[in-house]
């Protein structure tokens, strides 16, 4: 829309208030791409009113009082002295007002025509470009959250996370010598391992109790590292639960129960994707764990897994044991045995 252009750097101070019984908040308000932007003070998004459904409350007051459309609890108010902002959104809602099809002789032709052009938006570009929005301002905070709602839905079908104190703390040294320290076990994930949003990396025990040493499953972290660097895994949520949650998402910070609730059911049956080989090894190598008890682990006869093998940035080299061996045994018992 040319009429966004000239406000795409005007920003304004007022009070925004979630509902009627809510404390009002001091905000940060801008325009964006067909929305208008609220955020707190430290940058981080709040939510985001579409332009076109944007109201101003008849008070009377110098102050300008806005909301959604139909929600007149959610508020937002503009002092007098943000007057630059004020006559920007009044300008827009004209625009916009006036933008809207009005009743003719060719009326059937132009609701076909704005049913076609918005058909088009919204299956060929809306549904991209609202994700990279969402990937955009979606906080950590939001993003650990929507992994721990993950977690919670797996449990029902995987058991409760592995909570044996000795093998939580034998954990925690192994995600500290990994730099991962988001590591949680599972009794039965029926797959070795897996990412969630937030950085949490989800664990089958069968990495800990089927072998020997704990560079295997330093490897299945490791792998799991790889893929999250590879694609963000919020991208691979919002791919997952589709446009309507991802808004869902980007105007109320929240994802439906339901779609949760299918969506962690697809992460534990989705086949398992490999990551790129050399990204991997070089993790290996940063990590000082060798890649090759990993890979013969995925495959013993090492035929599907061979560059790992030959790659292993270990191979002829000195390490130091990844954990001490009583540390490695209480982490197998982590589980109970």
């Amino acid at each position: 829309m040319t009429a966004l252009t000239k406000y795409d750097r005007l920003e304004a101070t007022g009070l925004w208030r979630p509902d009627p019984d809510g404390q009002r908040r001091e905000v940060i308000v801008s325009i964006g791409n067909a929305t208008l932007v609220i955020t707190d003070m430290n940058d981080q998004a709040i939510t985001h009113w579409s332009l076109a459904a944007v109201a101003r409350a008849e008070t009377g007051n110098t102050a300008a009082i806005y909301h959604p459309d139909g929600d007149e609890g959610e508020t937002l108010e503009l002092p007098e002295h943000e007057r630059e902002m004020i006559e920007a959104i009044e300008s827009l809602r004209q625009v916009i007002a006036k933008s809207r099809p009005r009743p003719g002789r060719l009326r059937w032709l132009g609701v076909t025509l704005s049913i076609s052009a918005v058909a088009a938006v919204v299956l060929l570009w809306l549904p991209g470009a609202m994700r990279d929005n969402t990937l955009r301002v979606v906080p950590q905070v939001k993003r650990e959250q929507l992994g721990v709602a993950l977690m919670d839905r797996m449990q029902r079908v995987t058991g409760p996370m592995c909570n044996s104190a000795p093998g939580l703390r034998a954990l925690r040294r192994l995600g500290a010598r990994l730099d991962t320290p988001k590591l949680a076990v599972v009794p039965s994930l029926g797959r070795p391992a897996l990412h969630l949003p937030g950085g949490v990396i989800v664990l089958d025990r069968s990495v800990f109790e089927d072998w020997e040493e704990p560079d295997v499953s330093a490897g299945y972290i490791l792998a799991e590292l790889a893929l999250q660097v590879e694609k963000d895994p919020l991208s691979d949520l919002l791919d997952g639960v589709g446009p309507w949650e991802n808004f869902r998402l980007l105007t109320t910070g929240e994802i439906s129960g339901k779609a949760l609730d299918s969506y962690a059911e697809h992460l534990m049956t989705a086949p398992a994707r490999d990551p790129d080989t050399t990204n991997l090894l070089a993790l290996f190598e940063g990590s000082d764990v060798p890649a090759t008890p990993y890979a013969r682990a995925r495959d013993l006869t090492g035929e599907s897994v061979l560059p790992l093998i030959e790659g292993d940035p270990m191979q002829g080299r000195q390490t130091e044991p990844l954990l001490q061996d009583a540390t490695w045994l209480r982490l197998q018992n982590l589980c109970g045995g």
